[in-house]
């Protein structure tokens, strides 16, 4: 009766799943909602390549109604502004991956300087909300996914599998780092976020949960364009403009964060500016939360 039971419903999902189309009845569906498609060869290839619904996203920006796009609507634009997209995910994990490299040294050195090389194995290192033994299992996980590497070889042979913190930190996600550092006791987390960044502990903290959200859409090759991020970052303490949860805004707290002020100019901003410079004709900054003079913020005077 079971196994009839599971027939019927894999059937109703089956018929209730899209049927799989061609490229050509793509190309058809956008042409049928007023796309404009100048170069076909451009749009099979394309199509051929790229995943169709990946792509929907990017064109759904255009639609006037469900089945019609704007007037004008260019797969040429398009593709463009999904160029433009993959260029600035490309170059905010770049500065990202500083930030996430600046918080596993001040986190690990502090830490473990305070509490031991393996005192983040003790859970009296720790918050009370801490869940100890959560933890240690993603501790055994991190080094599990990882026994191919070096480090780990190394520290199992040598160490008998003891891993210092600065060492398993190395192997930690940016979520699990997070983590740690939300665990931390008050004091700690006040003195790791003045001494690195010279802000309060509590922007901090936030901060790394937004720029891991990020990281996570930029790593797994999200729209960046027209989608906001769901969380509102907390509030710069010398910024007057309201911070919201547009691509600007976590930029904004993404420079805050970037360790080395000196070069954050030329390691991002002016990349940023000659991608923005680039796509000029077809990209709308307001769609990333872009105001005018976005510059006059994000350049480190």
């Amino acid at each position: 009766m079971a196994n009839r039971i599971d027939h019927d419903i894999r059937d109703e999902q089956v018929r209730r799943v899209k049927s799989p189309a061609t490229v050509q009845d793509q190309i058809n569906k956008l042409l049928s909602r007023g796309c404009i498609i100048e170069d076909m060869d451009h749009a099979v290839c394309a199509l051929s390549n790229i995943n169709y619904y990946r792509l929907a996203h990017y064109f759904a920006v255009f639609l006037e109604t469900k089945t019609k796009y704007r007037d004008g609507t260019s797969f040429e634009t398009v593709m463009h502004i999904y160029d433009f997209d993959r260029l600035l995910r490309s170059l905010l994990l770049m500065a990202l991956e500083e930030v996430e490299i600046t918080m596993r040294a001040n986190i690990s050195n502090y830490h473990a300087l305070k509490y031991g090389a393996l005192g983040y194995l003790n859970e009296s290192g720790f918050d009370a909300r801490h869940n100890h033994k959560q933890f240690l299992k993603k501790i055994d996980r991190v080094i599990e996914n990882n026994t191919g590497e070096q480090l780990v070889t190394h520290h199992m042979k040598k160490y008998g599998g003891a891993f210092p913190l600065w060492v398993i930190m190395e192997l930690f996600s940016f979520g699990l780092l997070n983590s740690f550092y939300s665990d931390m006791k008050t004091e700690d987390k006040r003195a790791v976020a003045e001494n690195a960044f010279g802000l309060p502990y509590r922007c901090v903290e936030n901060w790394l949960v937004c720029l891991s959200e990020l990281r996570n859409h930029c790593a797994h090759y999200n729209r960046l364009y027209a989608n906001n991020l769901s969380a509102v970052p907390k509030q710069p303490p010398d910024l007057t403009r309201p911070i919201g949860n547009t691509l600007f805004d976590y930029v904004l707290i993404l420079k805050r964060l970037y360790p080395r002020s000196d070069v954050w100019n030329t390691a991002f901003v002016t990349k940023l500016e000659l991608l923005i410079a680039e796509y000029d004709e077809v990209v709308d900054l307001s769609y990333i939360g872009f105001p005018l003079d976005w510059q006059s913020y994000i350049r480190d005077v």
